[in-house]
């Protein structure tokens, strides 16, 4: 995986949740005890982690740093912050070589770090729809993308949608036959 896959989980994102900014974000994100907002900035907060982990070539811990967005901020600005996180991303994907490592629960390379970032992109993205009140999926593409990045262990074909499957992968919803899970680990090391 690589910038143009998070530039696409962006997109997806962001076509999503734009036409959303008037609803309120003061609502749970799902079933997380985040509201809608606090789960955009948690997203912010983790794309712009990956960024400077990957550009400081972090090697044995992530960085002291946190993103604080400002009390009050509107949805609209916060969505505004976390493309702008995730164009940060991107710009340091591009420049990463194929031998960059930095560290993510071990050394990680530009790839795991992509597909981190579209990870989070999804899901969250998922989270906030659920709580405004609209039906979305992730994309199957990029799902795909992320499963086999991430949860080389689960069963892939879980679901014909890999949309699903990773909701499920992430604890967000029961398949026929695959009850929720209450846990899972992201495998981002290589």
């Amino acid at each position: 995986m690589d910038s143009r896959d998070v530039g696409r989980a962006l997109d997806e994102s962001l076509t999503l949740l734009s036409p959303l900014v008037t609803r309120d974000w003061s609502a749970p994100a799902g079933e997380l005890t985040w509201t809608c907002r606090q789960t955009a900035e948690h997203l912010a907060h983790d794309l712009t982690a990956y960024a400077t982990q990957l550009a400081a070539r972090a090697d044995e811990r992530y960085l002291p740093l946190d993103l604080v967005v400002r009390p009050g901020t509107d949805a609209r600005t916060v969505l505004r912050i976390t493309a702008a996180c995730a164009r940060l991303l991107r710009l340091e994907l591009d420049a990463a070589g194929p031998e960059a490592r930095a560290w993510h629960w071990g050394p990680t390379d530009p790839t795991g770090f992509a597909a981190l970032a579209v990870n989070e992109i999804l899901v969250h993205t998922w989270d906030i729809a659920q709580g405004l009140g609209s039906s979305w999926t992730p994309p199957a593409n990029l799902a795909s993308a992320v499963l086999r990045r991430l949860f080389p262990a689960v069963p892939h074909d879980a679901d014909p949608h890999a949309g699903r499957t990773l909701l499920w992968a992430t604890g967000r919803i029961a398949l026929p036959n695959h009850p929720r899970r209450d846990s899972w680990v992201v495998k981002a090391t290589r």
